[in-house]
């Protein structure tokens, strides 16, 4: 193996290419991610607090609009209705068309919507609002399944683990540099302070769209800057482990398969888990723990820090374990515990803890550290079950998932709509820890590694 995985003299040399798409990857990931978070820290800036729900204390907000809780988790969740409705369509296209232009064009569309979003608001108002960034959901629609796609074609099996974890990294390292520089733009930042973010993320993302369609190819065949050797050792590693086949879709084994289902439940599990965190997070501590908004965006992404360096090394440990003749599905669902059993702790008690900052924040820290193990446990299942078809596999999964995760924050919305106090927080925190404990469960019951 040694020697196959050096065909030019040297590791660094043989990974080259792959390498440089698995960064591009997690580049768009990140970028997928600042967009989609950016609003939950834009929006604590944009509501007028006083006049919304009455004034909260000294450091109340007073910005532009005046918006009830219950509008603001619609607000919230129209991205994620645009996002939905792309997923299972990308997933049948990018197996006849290749992903990457999906992947680029599509984040392109988010990119440049997001200029959009200060001017849809002011003169559109929540329903302008919601419009946009619908349209920046149709565009980062194809991100998950294209990524996943072009991993199965670029990553030989016994690197997707840590490759996925990377990739998907990207997420948290997304909502780390989204939410903190989104509070220092909203209090710092021209035309209000608030649009900068949209106008600074916007450009960025554009760049990386620009970049991405340049740089990576749709498969190690297709590119004309991999070496002969890297190219071999790719397409032989993979061929190797799912030998090429020329069936039709196997949609009927998939919807008669429980390892399916089983990703599927965990899936739906994470993204309502998830989203709650990510969409609520800056709220609550705007709220309950009274943080003001530039120290709110640094502290809302301490937790995410931790699931960004945690998802590496647990992508580090699932490999080793596989390479130590661990069995796959056991790796998968010992990593997928971690990842979902873990936050499912920290939402039931964080709860109760809101009395001390420095403890909530360890809480939430700890929490979502665990949950970096899943880009190791059912986030990467795909690759395992069907190589050849991994998009079309996540591409379902990830619908319905964010479907659910949709809900989140509607639903805590309404809960604490009339009365955010502690009480009404803690059910909104017990009901996501209930979710993603009964994903997990389910995972652990039908989940399998072996290749379908």
């Amino acid at each position: 193996k040694s020697s196959k995985d050096e065909p030019d003299g040297g590791k660094a040399i043989s990974k080259r290419s792959r390498t440089l798409v698995v960064l591009m990857l997690f580049l768009g990931m990140a970028n997928a991610y600042v967009m989609r978070t950016n609003m939950s820290v834009a929006i604590v800036a944009m509501v007028n607090h006083n006049l919304s729900y009455g004034t909260k204390g000294p450091g109340a907000n007073e910005g532009e609009f005046v918006w009830s809780y219950k509008l603001q988790g619609y607000i919230l969740s129209s991205f994620f209705y645009g996002y939905v409705i792309t997923q299972i369509p990308f997933g049948f296209l990018i197996k006849y068309y290749g992903a990457r232009h999906f992947l680029g064009w599509g984040m392109m569309i988010n990119s440049v919507a997001a200029f959009l979003v200060p001017i849809s608001a002011r003169s559109g108002g929540a329903i302008g609002l919601c419009i946009v960034r619908f349209i920046q959901g149709l565009g980062e629609g194809p991100i998950v399944p294209c990524s996943h796609s072009l991993l199965a074609q670029w990553v030989p099996p016994d690197e997707r683990s840590r490759a996925g974890a990377a990739v998907y990294a990207g997420a948290q390292f997304g909502t780390i540099i989204s939410m903190p520089l989104s509070g220092l733009l909203a209090e710092y930042g021209f035309d209000g302070g608030w649009p900068c973010i949209f106008y600074v993320f916007g450009a960025v993302s554009t760049i990386w769209s620009i970049a991405f369609l340049l740089l990576v190819d749709e498969n190690p065949t297709m590119s004309k800057r991999i070496s002969d050797a890297e190219r071999t050792y790719i397409v032989e590693s993979i061929w190797q482990a799912s030998p090429p086949q020329t069936d039709p879709l196997p949609i009927g084994q998939i919807a008669k398969a429980p390892a399916f289902y089983a990703i599927l439940v965990a899936h739906a599990g994470q993204n309502y888990g998830y989203e709650t965190l990510m969409t609520m997070l800056p709220t609550y501590m705007d709220t309950v723990i009274n943080v003001d908004l530039k120290a709110n965006g640094f502290i809302s992404a301490l937790p995410y820090v931790a699931m960004w360096i945690m998802a590496i090394i647990f992508g580090q440990i699932a490999d080793c374990l596989i390479r130590g003749e661990v069995s796959i599905t056991l790796t998968r669902k010992l990593m997928n515990s971690i990842g979902q059993y873990g936050p499912a702790l920290a939402m039931i008690s964080v709860g109760f803890v809101h009395s001390s900052l420095v403890i909530t924040c360890l809480v939430f820290v700890v929490g979502l550290g665990c949950n970096g193990a899943i880009y190791s446990g059912f986030k990467i299942n795909h690759l395992d079950l069907s190589p050849r078809f991994a998009g079309l596999l996540i591409s379902i999964t990830n619908c319905i998932a964010n479907l659910v995760g949709l809900l989140a924050p509607m639903v805590a919305g309404h809960v604490i709509n009339n009365d955010p106090g502690v009480e009404n927080w803690r059910i909104v925190f017990f009901i996501a820890g209930g979710v993603l404990f009964f994903g997990a469960s389910f995972y652990n019951i039908f989940a399998t590694g072996k290749l379908k």
